[in-house]
């Protein structure tokens, strides 16, 4: 049996690129952005995260822990974050299908843990929840995802496809439970 560790993939041919976004939020009722310096969606807001490493086997959670501590400089305990939501895009930007799992912190983060706000691949802002929806944010962000995490935050779960070769993108909720439902 070979060593799943030293395992050559050639993740080019893999039918969905693997991710994870992570919502932290602060006292002060904001979330942290990312303005983009890279593909995807560079020069627009999201929140951090990034592919999973799916040749090392890694996993959601382990992943979003990972991006948090290497983008934010935040080292997060596992239970300090938790899944809400499970996004599929199909022919996103016209030739490729993301899988994205939707993180949020369990425990509101001190902005001042935050070391750095610049970095390679951008620059950390916290916002206003308010104000996100005027930023310069991807469509799907905008219309779908970004008031399903609204919705569903502090204990809810969603599930969403999106299908990005229509224009507008057309998009499935597949799974709602509300944070209410969850504590009944």
């Amino acid at each position: 049996m070979s060593d799943l560790h030293s395992a050559q993939y050639n993740l080019e041919n893999l039918p969905y690129k693997v991710a994870v976004l992570c919502y932290l939020w602060d006292k002060q009722g904001r979330v942290l952005l990312l303005h983009r310096k890279k593909q995807p969606n560079i020069g627009m807001c999201s929140p951090i995260g990034g592919k999973l490493e799916v040749s090392q086997g890694e996993g959601p959670h382990q992943c979003a822990i990972r991006e948090i501590s290497e983008e934010a400089g935040v080292t997060l305990a596992s239970d300090d974050v938790r899944c809400m939501g499970v996004v599929s895009e199909r022919g996103y930007q016209g030739h490729m299908h993301w899988l994205i799992f939707l993180f949020e912190t369990t425990r509101m983060i001190d902005p001042a843990l935050i070391p750095e706000n610049e970095f390679e691949e951008g620059r950390l802002e916290w916002v206003p929840l308010s104000e996100v929806e005027s930023r310069e944010i991807p469509w799907t962000d905008r219309h779908i995802m970004w008031p399903a995490v609204r919705k569903h935050r502090d204990g809810g779960f969603f599930m969403v496809h999106i299908d990005c070769s229509t224009q507008p993108p057309q998009h499935v909720m597949c799974e709602s439970k509300l944070p209410a439902e969850f504590k009944k």
